[in-house]
């Protein structure tokens, strides 16, 4: 049986966006210079945002941002791919801060590889959802349930997934989300038509993680990470 890489395992909980890109950036510097010698996986659920990829144009936001400073929701530009979308409490959030070149991962099956944690997840609670050659992530019929969107530093990976648990969709209405018209965003909770547990949601996505990325996930607090990064620093 092959041995599996260990790997960093981090639940944030609920966190600010600027906080967990933060973070992600400072384990991408330890993680390219080769000081921190394990891949990180942060999962969490953001307070609500709204990001902008690089691809990304305003045109894109349907809504003033006066609008979204009078609901207290900001508007984030940031590196990773893609266009528009929003991020709020009830999304699981998985950000895999990852060495793509001592993984042997090329860029498109590793995104296709996030799009599989969220497509079994999905069939955890009986939703059959797939990928769509409209867009990246994963649809049930004409609604996207999950998104992906990365960058990469050096061969090294972070930004991630995006998965409608609980998630209020309202928001997604004020956007075209990822850049696309005419396109209805679903969440679990819709689909089964009843609350889902996220304490049970993000279980299951780090059985997925272990199975599909073979690596042993090291369980590992906030405040031990940060010392570790300190310490390397």
């Amino acid at each position: 049986m092959q041995q599996r890489d260990k790997a960093y395992s981090l639940d944030l909980g609920l966190i600010d966006y600027t906080a967990a890109r933060d973070l992600q950036l400072k384990i991408v510097e330890d993680r390219k210079t080769g000081l921190l010698d394990k891949d990180v996986f942060l999962i969490m659920e953001h307070a609500p945002v709204f990001t902008q990829g690089l691809r990304g144009g305003k045109d894109h936001l349907k809504v003033s941002e006066a609008f979204l400073a009078s609901r207290n929701i900001p508007l984030v530009h940031i590196e990773r791919g893609g266009d528009i979308t929003y991020h709020g409490p009830g999304q699981l959030i998985i950000y895999p801060i990852v060495h793509l070149r001592a993984g042997h991962w090329r860029v498109v099956s590793f995104v296709e590889s996030l799009e599989e944690i969220m497509i079994r997840i999905a069939r955890d609670w009986g939703i059959q959802a797939e990928r769509s050659s409209i867009n990246r992530g994963i649809w049930v019929g004409y609604s996207k349930l999950g998104s992906v969107g990365i960058a990469v530093r050096r061969s090294i990976s972070f930004h991630g997934l995006a998965l409608n648990i609980n998630t209020d969709l309202e928001p997604f209405q004020w956007i075209n989300p990822c850049g696309l018209t005419g396109v209805a965003v679903t969440s679990l909770q819709q689909l089964k038509h009843q609350e889902i547990s996220l304490p049970a949601v993000r279980e299951r996505a780090r059985i997925h993680i272990r199975t599909i990325f073979n690596k042993d996930l090291e369980m590992i607090s906030l405040v031990d990470l940060e010392r570790l990064l300190h310490f390397k620093y």
